[in-house]
């Protein structure tokens, strides 16, 4: 585990500051269509948890994505 968060610690903080501009954003919007407090928390951590998780992988890929054009950059293939 320690490794895993040494190698993306970047991604990793990353995610960690998106995931709370997102539940205070949702909890705003949720809050202004309920005007219930317990439900827009409810809504506000439930939807930017499974974001966040989606978000950790789309940059994986990503990442993994821009590794490969500078590989191919790097041996003279066209990206």
């Amino acid at each position: 585990m320690t490794r895993f968060v040494r190698q993306n610690l970047s991604t990793l903080k990353k995610t960690a500051s998106y995931y709370v501009v997102h539940i205070s954003v949702a909890a705003m919007v949720a809050y202004a269509v309920t005007g219930d407090v317990l439900m827009s928390l409810t809504l506000s951590l439930l939807e930017p948890t499974v974001q966040a998780v989606a978000f950790f992988f789309h940059e994986k890929g990503w990442e993994r994505i821009n590794q490969r054009r500078a590989l191919r950059a790097a041996e003279g293939a066209p990206a």
